[in-house]
């Protein structure tokens, strides 16, 4: 073997040692020294980029374009995102949309009304949130019929995980949306697509299974809450206002992406008018306008002064500030795999392998998920190792770039457990031992991911 042989095996030897000793030191931080994960991100990334030979100035360099570039989007769009939440959430709309699906789907049908319910309102509001604010709508329903509080529970729970991973503006998936380079529109209308039958067997169906055999009754501690559910609809914002609000992004964005899409087939000619649409339709317009719109029908006309509104806002941004670093720590480690080399091997290693991309992003994020908890974590490290490959990958669509997208959504949703925060909040509302949590809870989570997959490559084979 020739000098040059030998050096060219030492090179690719350390290209592939370099994102395994990344990915060990990030879990390692994160699990055994409680490292918050922006950080042990940023010094993975570093690791990366000295163990694949780069030079520091060049691992600086990738930062500072990994960080920027990803930022210069996530930042606008989950911001913007954030306070239409809160302003949805502070004006009753998410109670509102609650209990008007739950009166007209009738006492029998109450849980496909909460799956519908958290699947649209996981749409602007966090997860955690909503969960919060329609526990007493679940306590009141479960007090009133006796049944086990996970008949009604589950099916909410799905509606909302479901969402919170699948469709934008939700954080994750417009994070890794934009790292993987999807465009926004598909993956709205691919994850709709997919999402709502993962919802409905994940909630409603399996709900209806776990609450004959775990009988959760209305905790002790949950009395007063029952006192809180909202009885007045005059009180609250009308659903179709709310509606209103939260589709104008989606029906916007929807409406660009067609446009593009008409254009490109040669269908219609670029105009004024696909121009007009490529503004009004672009995240950061469409998030804009129905952000106002809020502030405005829900806030001011409500009674909200402007100091309050500022205040919802500024409260809005703060989980929304954790979010948006760790994206961009995942943009930095994406940008050190590309500027590295790693990502181009990994590229040719995937051309000549036998793992198609959806099931290897959903696999990232299944390991990532499983090994430390969170699923932002899981998402965004998974994004970021698979978009280099995706640059080499000849033939990739904005289809296929957006099942993707929905594929580590999927995987990252995986085995919430005792490392998740998940798992404790709603063991915790439900009054459930762990054993049980993770009997529903868990399980319910996994029936999303495995679900999430089956009908990602479905939709992958018949598009």
């Amino acid at each position: 073997m020739d000098a040059g042989s030998v050096l060219d095996l030492v090179v690719r030897n350390r290209l592939v040692l370099a994102p395994v000793a990344g990915i060990a030191l990030l879990l390692v931080m994160i699990l055994r020294y409680k490292v918050q994960a922006f950080i042990a991100l940023l010094v993975a990334s570093i690791v990366v980029g000295l163990v694949a030979g780069m030079p520091a100035p060049a691992i600086l360099k990738s930062m500072q374009d990994g960080m920027g570039g990803t930022l210069g989007f996530v930042a606008t769009v989950v911001g913007l995102g954030a306070i239409l939440g809160q302003i949805l959430e502070s004006s009753g709309g998410a109670e509102s949309m609650a209990l008007t699906l739950v009166r007209a789907f009738g006492e029998k049908r109450a849980p496909w009304a909460l799956m519908l319910a958290g699947f649209l309102i996981a749409i602007p509001v966090f997860f955690d949130v909503g969960f919060i604010i329609l526990v007493p709508v679940l306590y009141a329903l479960s007090a009133k019929s006796g049944r086990s509080l996970l008949y009604y529970g589950i099916p909410l729970l799905a509606g909302l995980a479901v969402t919170h991973s699948f469709v934008p503006p939700t954080p994750g998936p417009v994070a890794v949306a934009d790292i993987v380079g999807a465009d926004m529109g598909w993956v709205i209308l691919l994850g709709i697509v997919a999402g709502l039958p993962t919802a409905a067997i994940a909630g409603p169906l399996f709900g209806r299974f776990i609450a004959r055999r775990i009988h959760a009754p209305v905790p002790a501690h949950a009395a007063a809450a029952l006192g809180k559910t909202p009885a007045a609809a005059g009180s609250l914002p009308s659903f179709g206002l709310v509606a209103l609000i939260m589709g104008i992004p989606l029906l916007l964005i929807l409406g660009n992406t067609a446009s593009q899409l008409l254009v490109k087939k040669g269908v219609v000619a670029e105009s004024a008018w696909t121009q007009a649409a490529a503004f009004a339709g672009h995240p950061f317009t469409a998030l804009l306008v129905s952000t106002v719109l809020a502030l405005y029908i829900l806030g001011i006309r409500r009674g909200f002064d402007r100091a309050a509104l500022m205040d919802l806002s500024a409260k809005a941004l703060e989980p929304a500030g954790i979010v948006i670093l760790i994206t961009g720590a995942g943009g930095v480690l994406k940008q050190v795999l590309i500027d590295s080399g790693i990502g181009k091997m990994l590229a040719e290693a995937m051309a000549h392998g036998h793992l198609p991309p959806i099931l290897l992003a959903w696999l990232l994020a299944v390991a990532v998920r499983i090994a430390q908890g969170s699923s932002t974590v899981a998402m965004i490290t998974a994004a970021g190792i698979i978009a280099p490959m995706l640059g080499g990958a000849a033939g990739l669509t904005d289809i296929d770039r957006a099942l993707i997208v929905i594929s580590i959504a999927s995987g990252a949703t995986i085995l919430s457990h005792v490392n998740d925060s998940g798992f404790w909040l709603v063991g915790k509302y439900f009054g459930l031992s762990e054993k049980q949590t993770l009997q529903s809870w868990t399980v319910m989570e996994t029936i999303i991911a495995v679900c999430g997959l089956f009908f990602t490559l479905l939709l992958s084979w018949l598009l």
